[in-house]
């Protein structure tokens, strides 16, 4: 009774809320470390060169993601999901933990200080995020299909709780100083000290230290750790799964006992062939089989009852209709090669955009407007983010039609914000109060039209298999790197945007 009480519009809560906490261990700590470089670049040598340090270490990262790829390809059967994934979470926490010591640790290298503490667990953090991309995608494949929108809320939790943390912590808070100096000024030859006002970005102190924000990333990785492994074991949890081969041997029971009792019921009707009765078969069989069809339907798991007493009554079915539905309900509906393939363009399109190329100019983009805006536009979009995933639980794109319609209102949107950030530091709008409403509600709509592009996506790439999640997760990896390179020499080395004066 307490499970039908768990049951929400086919999902059991419980499982739910497991899938979400395991979720959020595929990106929570890399995203910690965005959010919190406020205070890390005021204290670490690199200074703002470090979110660049950053991106370059992510990108390298990448070579996990494609070794796994390809020994995914070379040995197929072996099922290696749950050991990387225990690997990737408890790699993720050791690795935060030792972040709440060494975070500030330097060394000189190359004749130049630099922060090797940080950089080089931050490695590692990306090596096992990036691979969760691949890897997180196929274990959700054994639930049903509906988790895969709880998945997709998790990873934007992943996003959000940090956010909202260093939000309380107070990083990035600032105010502007004026702050007279003395100038030598020469006039007809004649040197004077005459006092000058220059205006400056004053950061507040944090409302608890850097070593206690790392804390609290290694405790969410914790708490994610034993999701997963209730996800994996809790017979609770198990009965969520839906397994291929399982579905396959019990739905091959049920035909080879259609196939017994359609014998048996034609070897009946030939003895009693003078009553001219038509072939029927038994009701109990007519109830598998309505079960097969809605299971099938479902993509759940059967969950069988079959009684045998022939003697039970019930309504009576043709075995040719029978057979009929059958055939008809066992067959699956399978995507063209090129619905596929585009499926999987639109997956690295719009992670580019969302993961490579809108994070690298967001300040660009808004703190022209003001730090205010800029702020606002960070937060709300990470709230955008898990909504736009838990509007998929009640409406969702499920054509190839739809998506594409939807990637081009997001692309045109992503276009817009593009744009602002390269018309820095003077934008449209930049000196009207609408500027400020404009660019905030273009944010929180991209950020919430590309996730929700993305959980459509996997949601119907999920119908074709683990193998359509496994490449649904490369390719969510290889546009974020296409996106972030792209952005990371246009930024370091053509410097083709210009940050706007945070006290101008």
């Amino acid at each position: 009774m307490s499970q039908d009480l768990c049951q929400v519009r086919g999902t059991n809560v419980v499982v739910l809320l497991l899938v979400m906490m395991f979720a959020i261990s595929s990106w929570v700590d890399i995203n910690g470390l965005w959010v919190e470089l406020p205070i890390l670049t005021q204290r670490l040598p690199e200074g703002w060169n470090l979110p660049s340090y950053m991106a370059v270490i992510i990108q390298v990262a990448n070579i996990a993601p494609l070794t796994y790829v390809i020994v995914h390809s070379v040995f197929p059967k072996r099922n290696i999901e749950v050991p990387v994934i225990y690997t990737i979470i408890t790699v993720g926490a050791v690795s935060c933990l030792l972040l709440s010591f060494f975070w500030d640790a330097t060394a000189v290298i190359a004749g130049e200080l630099h922060s090797v503490g940080l950089l080089a667990l931050q490695f590692f953090l990306a090596l096992v995020d990036c691979t969760s991309s691949v890897v997180y995608l196929p274990f959700m494949g054994s639930f049903k299909q509906e988790y895969m929108t709880a998945f997709y809320i998790g990873e934007g939790f992943s996003g959000l709780l940090p956010s909202l943390v260093s939000l309380a912590q107070g990083a990035g808070e600032m105010r502007c100083v004026n702050q007279s100096i003395m100038q030598n000024v020469t006039v007809d030859g004649a040197s004077t000290m005459e006092p000058s006002f220059v205006v400056y970005p004053q950061y507040e102190t944090p409302k608890f230290s850097i070593e206690v924000f790392f804390f609290f990333l290694c405790g969410m990785l914790v708490v994610s750790f034993i999701s997963f492994t209730l996800l994996n074991f809790w017979p609770y949890a198990k009965k969520e799964k839906v397994d291929g081969s399982v579905e396959s041997e019990q739905e091959g029971q049920i035909r080879s006992q259609l196939s017994f009792q359609s014998s048996a019921s034609t070897a009946s009707y030939e003895l009693n062939s003078h009553m001219n009765q038509p072939r029927f078969l038994d009701p109990a069989t007519v109830r598998e089989a309505q079960s097969l069809q809605s299971d099938i339907n479902s993509r759940s798991r059967l969950l069988m009852n079959s009684p045998t007493d022939s003697s039970t009554s019930g309504p009576e079915v043709s075995e040719y209709a029978l057979d009929e539905v059958v055939t008809i309900t066992a067959e699956r509906k399978q995507l063209r090669k090129w619905e596929y393939l585009t499926l999987l363009l639109l997956t690295a399109w719009v992670n580019g955009l969302g993961n490579g190329v809108l994070p690298s100019i967001q300040s660009y983009s808004c703190l022209p407007y003001s730090i205010e805006a800029y702020h606002l536009a960070v937060t709300l979009s990470s709230i955008a983010n898990p909504v736009a995933c838990f509007v998929t639980f009640f409406l969702r794109a499920k054509s190839l039609r739809s998506v594409s319609i939807l990637s081009i209102v997001g692309s045109i949107l992503a276009t817009y914000v593009i744009y602002t950030a390269a018309s820095s530091p003077s934008p449209p709008l930049s000196n009207h109060s609408l500027g400020s409403f404009t660019v905030v509600t273009a944010w929180v709509l991209v950020v919430f039209f590309l996730t929700y592009i993305k959980v459509s996506i996997a949601s119907m790439l999920r119908e074709e298999g683990k193998k359509a999640l496994l490449w649904c997760g490369a390719f969510t990896q290889v546009g974020s790197l296409v996106g972030a390179l792209i952005m990371f020499f246009i930024l370091n080395f053509y410097k083709l945007f210009k940050q706007a004066n945070l006290c101008a």
